[in-house]
C-alpha cells in the first residue's frame, strides 16, 4: 500500500474546535490534500491547542506539491512530532485511495466489519457515578472506558462496579508528573477487586503495584507507551491485548509493521480516540472495523464526547464503513 502514487498539488489547514466531556475545549488542525480533482484529508490531535494556533499561523507553508507514492511522501515531511504527522500521512492515504480509485479494505486485503465500541466520559468534580447513569438510561447497552483518580471511594467504585458496564479502567500513569505522588496502592486494589473483568490499562509498575497487579497480569494493557513495534517488544512481559491509537504511531507504515506483528504474535487489539473533532474519527473507526472490530474500542461516535447526553446517537457496533475510494 505504502507504493500507491499520489499527486499532490496543494494543501490547506483549518482550526476545528468544540466543547468536549471532562469539562475541556478540544481543539484539533484539519489537514486537506488536494490534488488531480480529488481531496484527501487527515486531523492533526496534538493535545494542546497553542500547537495548533502556531502552526495555522504559519500556515500551508510546507512543499508538498509533487508527484509521489505513499512512502517517499512520507519520507519528504519531515515531521518529527507523530500526532501531526499522522495527520499529513492519514490525508495522503485518503487522496491516494481516491485517486487509485480503490478502498482502504481492498488495500490492506480485509473486509470491514461492524465496529464495538464504547464511550469514556468524565465522571466530574468530585467524581460521582451519575454520568454513567445518565447515559445508560439512554443507551442501556453502553458500555465504558474510565480513569481512576484519588477520589474514587470505596462508595463510588462501588456504584461504577454496580452499572456492570465498565470494560477498561485507564490508570494513566504516563501522563503524570514524575515528581507526582507514589500510585495509590489502595486505589489499585479496590479497583482490580471490583472490576475483576475490565482491562487494566496503564498501571504504574512498581514493586507494590506488582504485588497487587501479579494475579490480574493478563489484564494489564498498554496505550501510551505504544508507537512501534519496538515498544512492544520493550514491555516487561507479554501483553494478551493493546490499545492502538493510529496517530501515536506517525508513520503509516509503522502502523501497518505493528498490525502484522500484533496478528503474528496472537496479541489482541483495541482502538482508541483522542477526541477527534472532523475526520480522524472516522479514520479510527474505519481502521478499527478492519483490524479489531469485535473489540472494546474507545471509538464513540464523536457526539457521545459532548458534555451531556442526548438522545438519538448511533448504537454499538457502527455498520461497517462502505467499501469504497478513500480513508475516512
Amino acid at each position: 500500500m505504502v507504493e500507491l502514487p499520489l499527486e499532490v498539488e496543494g494543501y490547506g489547514l483549518e482550526r476545528l474546535e468544540a466543547d468536549v466531556t471532562r469539562n475541556f475545549t478540544r481543539v484539533t488542525t484539519l489537514v486537506r490534500l488536494t490534488g488531480a480533482g480529488d481531496e484527501g484529508l487527515g486531523e492533526d490531535v496534538t493535545w494542546y491547542a497553542e500547537a495548533h494556533d502556531r502552526e495555522l499561523a504559519i500556515g500551508p507553508s510546507r512543499r508538498l506539491a509533487g508527484t509521489w507514492t505513499l512512502a517517499s511522501f512520507s519520507d519528504a515531511l519531515g515531521i518529527e512530532e507523530p500526532h501531526k504527522r499522522w495527520a499529513y500521512e492519514s490525508a495522503a492515504l485518503d487522496l491516494a485511495l481516491r485517486q487509485a480509485g480503490g478502498s482502504l479494505g481492498d488495500a490492506v486485503s480485509r473486509t470491514p466489519q461492524p465496529v464495538s465500541f464504547l464511550a469514556s466520559p468524565g465522571l466530574g468534580d468530585p467524581p460521582s457515578a451519575e454520568p454513567l447513569r445518565r447515559r445508560l438510561e439512554l443507551y442501556p447497552e453502553l458500555r465504558f472506558k474510565l480513569d481512576p483518580v484519588a477520589g474514587w471511594t470505596d462508595e463510588l467504585v462501588r456504584d461504577l462496579a454496580a452499572t456492570r458496564s465498565v470494560d477498561i479502567v485507564d490508570f494513566k500513569v504516563f501522563y503524570a508528573d514524575p515528581d507526582s505522588a507514589p500510585p495509590d496502592i489502595a486505589l489499585y486494589r479496590r479497583v482490580v477487586e471490583a472490576f475483576p473483568e475490565a482491562w487494566l490499562e496503564d498501571p504504574a509498575l512498581t514493586p507494590e503495584t506488582e504485588e497487587v497487579l501479579r494475579p490480574h497480569r493478563d489484564r494489564v494493557t498498554w496505550d501510551a507507551p505504544i508507537h512501534s513495534v519496538d515498544d512492544v517488544e520493550r514491555l516487561a512481559f507479554a501483553p494478551l491485548t493493546l490499545n492502538v491509537k493510529p496517530s501515536r504511531f506517525g508513520f503509516l507504515r509503522e502502523l501497518l509493521d505493528f498490525y502484522a506483528y500484533c496478528e503474528a504474535h496472537e496479541i489482541g487489539l483495541y482502538g482508541g480516540g483522542m477526541f477527534e473533532l472532523g475526520p480522524g474519527r472516522g479514520q479510527i473507526q474505519h481502521l478499527a472495523s478492519l483490524f479489531h472490530p469485535d473489540a472494546p474500542n474507545d471509538v464513540a461516535p464523536g457526539a457521545y464526547n459532548e458534555r451531556e447526553p442526548r438522545a438519538g446517537l448511533p448504537t454499538s457496533p457502527l455498520p461497517a464503513p462502505p467499501s469504497e475510494p478513500g480513508f475516512r
